[in-house]
């Protein structure tokens, strides 16, 4: 019988590097986002042209599960998805099995079986990302997960704003609304103090999170305090999240009395931005809304290629460092 070897550790073959996910806004650098950033202009500079399929992730599956209604990150998610040459499938939970009482780790299962590259997942309860991390074999994509975190929409969003300024660090954002139900609020915040952006959170007492300060930002319950800010960026009441029966402002009218954004509570030259969807007339005035000012729809074209950068970077090596990428231009 001949004699058993022990191979050396630097003989054995690599180890398969473990799946990378987006769940978080915390889980990117400063050097991750710059590089979503400038991978997100080279594909807007794609679609320029007549064909705007590229074949980069042909071959490759994409599945979009929403537990929550979505217009706007549902529609890019598989826009962007299929502008990459991905195959994509959507599940959404009215009409499916959830409806007959399948937990969310069964499902999870059950698309893994299908041995997707990439899940793309918004669910009510936060930190149900990380549960289909666990039980699936793809990357997982947080469209959203409760009131947690919806790191594409800060991402685009930062997006957005180096396109209309050329730059994000130094900028003063005041965000403006419901901040303790909105996780755009949460992803934003992190991810603009990471890049070097002032935030200031506006709003009734009620809607503004205890202790939120710890994360970087200022707060004040005055809506004068927008005055100051580059950029106004507004929330709408989250009515579905709120408990049944608790009144967080008097009434609408009030809200929008008191924190409503007007074209008289704005300066010359402020923008104005919104996740969507809105309430025209409650928390912002439909001449706001409409104002060359508003860069609205600029997000909403800012979504897609975003997250075609986040699929791209996601499923590839990564695209050339960010220091040989020609920096944004100003819109």
């Amino acid at each position: 019988m001949g004699d058993i070897r022990v191979m050396r550790e630097n003989l054995r073959p690599p180890a398969e590097p473990p799946k990378r996910h987006l769940i978080a806004i915390n889980d990117l650098s400063r050097d991750d986002v710059e590089r979503l950033l400038a991978t997100a202009r080279t594909f807007e500079r794609s679609l320029e042209r007549e064909v705007k399929k590229l074949p980069t992730l042909k071959g490759r599956l994409v599945i979009n599960v929403f537990y929550e209604s979505s217009t706007r990150t549902s529609s890019s998610f598989e826009l962007a998805a299929k502008r990459l040459s991905a195959d994509t499938m959507s599940i959404k939970a009215s009409g499916s099995s959830v409806d007959k009482g399948e937990s969310l780790k069964d499902t999870a299962i059950t698309l893994g079986a299908y041995d997707p590259d990439v899940i793309v997942i918004r669910h009510p309860q936060i930190g149900a990302p990380q549960l289909v991390a666990r039980n699936t074999q793809a990357h997982i994509v947080n469209a959203g997960d409760g009131k947690n975190q919806h790191p594409t929409q800060a991402l685009l969003d930062l997006y957005t704003m180096r396109c209309e300024f050329g730059h994000v660090d130094g900028l003063h954002v005041a965000i403006v609304g419901d901040v303790l139900h909105s996780r755009v609020a949460r992803s934003n915040i992190q991810a603009l103090t990471l890049l070097g952006a002032r935030v200031t959170l506006v709003g009734p007492p009620s809607l503004l999170p205890r202790g939120i300060e710890a994360m970087g930002c200022e707060v004040s319950t005055e809506i004068e305090a927008i005055a100051a800010a580059d950029v106004v960026y507004i929330l709408r009441m989250q009515r579905e999240r709120m408990q049944e029966g608790a009144n967080y402002v008097p009434s609408l009218r009030e809200y929008t009395a008191r924190w409503g954004v007007t074209p008289e509570r704005l300066r010359p030259g402020q923008k104005v931005m919104h996740p969507g969807p809105m309430n025209r007339g409650v928390e912002i005035d439909p001449r706001v809304a409409d104002a060359a000012d508003a860069l609205i729809e600029t997000q909403v074209r800012a979504g897609l290629v975003t997250r075609m950068a986040v699929l791209y970077d996601l499923l590839t090596t990564g695209p050339v460092p960010v220091a040989v990428v020609e920096p944004l231009e100003v819109a």
